[in-house]
C-alpha cells in the first residue's frame, strides 16, 4: 500500500491521513486547518453549523459549499443571523451554493440565538466549548486507523451534545459534536505518522484556554 493503514503518501513522499486523499483543496483543508485549535467564536459557531448540514452527506460536499455558506450565512456573525427572520429562510432556499435544507437553515439560525445566551453566561462560544475538551489520559495512547473506527464519539461529545441540546441547540448529536471536536483541535485525530500531527500538537501547547 505504500503507507499504514489510514495514511497515504503524496508524490513527494508526505504521509496524510487518507480522507483527504481525494482532491488538492481537501488535503489543502487537512494540512492547515483539521484537528489544529480554534478560539474563535465565528470559526466555532461556523463548524458546528455545517457539521449539522453534512449530517447525510460527505465533508468534501460541505466544504466545497463553504463559501456559499459564509456568503449566505453572513460569515457565521452569529449576532446577525440571530436576526435573520422568514424572509432570510426563503432566500437560504432558494440559493443554490448551499445545501437547502429548511430544517438545517432554521437549525443555524435557532443556535445562533443560542450563542449569544451562552456569551451572556460564559463570555464566549470558545469558553465553553473547551471545558470539554478531553483529559489526554482518557485518550488511546496511539491515533491509528483501528483507533479512529471505534471512536466516532467520546464521554466529552456525548456529554456536549447533551447539554446543548437542554440549551436548546439543535442538529448537535455526539457524532456531529465529536466531529466539532477532530476538526477544531480539541482532540488531535490525526493519525500516528501523518505530517500534519505534529504540527497540530505543537500548535495545541502554545495555546492559551480562553476563559
Amino acid at each position: 500500500m505504500g503507507a499504514q493503514a489510514g495514511l497515504f503518501e503524496a508524490a513527494d513522499g508526505t504521509l496524510r491521513c487518507r480522507w483527504c486523499e481525494s482532491t488538492p483543496a481537501y488535503q489543502a483543508y487537512h494540512d492547515s486547518e483539521w484537528g489544529f485549535p480554534v478560539t474563535d467564536d465565528r470559526r466555532l459557531f461556523e463548524k458546528l453549523c455545517l457539521e449539522g448540514f453534512q449530517a447525510g452527506l460527505s465533508w468534501l460536499t460541505i466544504l466545497n459549499k463553504r463559501e456559499a455558506f459564509r456568503q449566505g450565512f453572513a460569515q457565521f456573525d452569529a449576532e446577525k443571523v440571530a436576526r435573520f427572520g422568514a424572509k432570510d429562510i426563503e432566500r437560504l432556499l432558494a440559493d443554490a451554493g448551499i445545501v437547502r435544507h429548511r430544517g438545517k437553515i432554521e437549525s443555524v439560525i435557532n443556535n445562533a440565538r443560542r450563542v449569544l445566551e451562552l456569551r451572556d453566561e460564559v463570555g464566549s462560544l470558545a469558553a465553553y466549548a473547551w471545558r470539554y475538551e478531553p483529559d489526554p489520559a482518557s485518550r488511546p495512547g496511539r491515533i491509528t486507523h483501528e483507533a479512529l473506527r471505534a471512536m466516532t464519539t467520546s464521554p466529552e461529545s456525548v456529554a456536549m451534545s447533551k447539554d446543548l441540546k437542554k440549551r436548546g441547540w439543535s442538529f448537535v448529536g455526539p457524532t456531529t459534536v465529536y466531529a466539532f471536536m477532530q476538526a477544531m483541535g480539541l482532540v488531535n485525530d490525526h493519525i500516528e505518522g501523518c505530517h500534519a500531527r505534529e504540527t497540530a500538537l505543537v500548535a495545541r501547547a502554545k495555546l492559551k484556554l480562553p476563559r
